[in-house]
């Protein structure tokens, strides 16, 4: 007998929140616009109750901001706003990669070296254009984090910081300069992990990050000239 599906107020509201930051991280809803309850309701399909659940879950994101009285609004990136993400992201981060020295199973460490021949031949597939679509276990920096094995840094990575992350980088992609030099320092960082050194696995990490950073300051200071 099939399982009748679980239509809950909560199941919905979770559904509801994955597709609504999908659409955030993307840019169908852009940055700074008014998320519209009576509009959203009807673009989607549920009640008020699930949608606004939802969007307590998105503030909880970071993408979307509440006011008593105005309501609900997308994020606009910043670069203060970088600065602070980055900071946070850079040190935990770092110190994912330097757990995963000793907590990554061989199997991880063999993934991920699969993971990134598989972005350098589609790299190579698409005239060295940008692979900013990873997410989940094809994300690199996901499963770098996942092989700390440290849950509260996997929770404060993946669930609170992860989906601005991803914003970030989506909605920049077209901007970045040279995606190999990107692939070129994730193998690095895997080197490090393979031979279990943690102090450069670390500074290689922390290294990344923040030149990703720089390179989304340069953006966001030119668009808003």
């Amino acid at each position: 007998m099939t399982t009748a599906p679980d239509l809950s107020g909560s199941t919905i509201s979770s559904e509801l929140a994955l597709q609504l930051s999908q659409a955030i991280i993307r840019g169908e809803l852009p940055q700074g616009s008014k998320l519209s309850e009576p509009e959203l309701a009807r673009r989607y399909g549920v009640s008020r109750g699930p949608l606004r659940e939802a969007i307590v879950r998105l503030e909880g994101m970071g993408l979307v901001t509440r006011q008593p009285n105005v309501g609900a609004r997308v994020i606009r990136l910043t670069i203060a706003d970088v600065a602070a993400t980055f900071a946070i992201r850079e040190a935990l981060e770092g110190m994912a990669a330097r757990l995963a020295c000793s907590a990554a199973t061989d199997t991880e460490l063999a993934d991920l070296q699969a993971l990134l021949d598989q972005h350098e031949a589609e790299l190579a597939a698409s005239g060295d254009g940008h692979y900013a679509d990873q997410e989940g276990n094809y994300d690199f920096h996901n499963r770098i984090i996942r092989a700390s094995h440290n849950e509260q840094l996997i929770s404060l990575l993946c669930d609170e910081l992860y989906a601005r992350i991803r914003m970030y980088r989506q909605q920049t992609a077209d901007h970045r300069t040279d995606p190999r030099q990107a692939l070129r320092e994730h193998r690095m960082i895997v080197d490090a992990l393979v031979n279990r050194e943690a102090d450069l696995a670390e500074m290689l990490m922390r290294r990344h990050i923040s030149r990703s950073q720089r390179l989304l300051e340069v953006y966001l200071r030119e668009s808003v000239r």
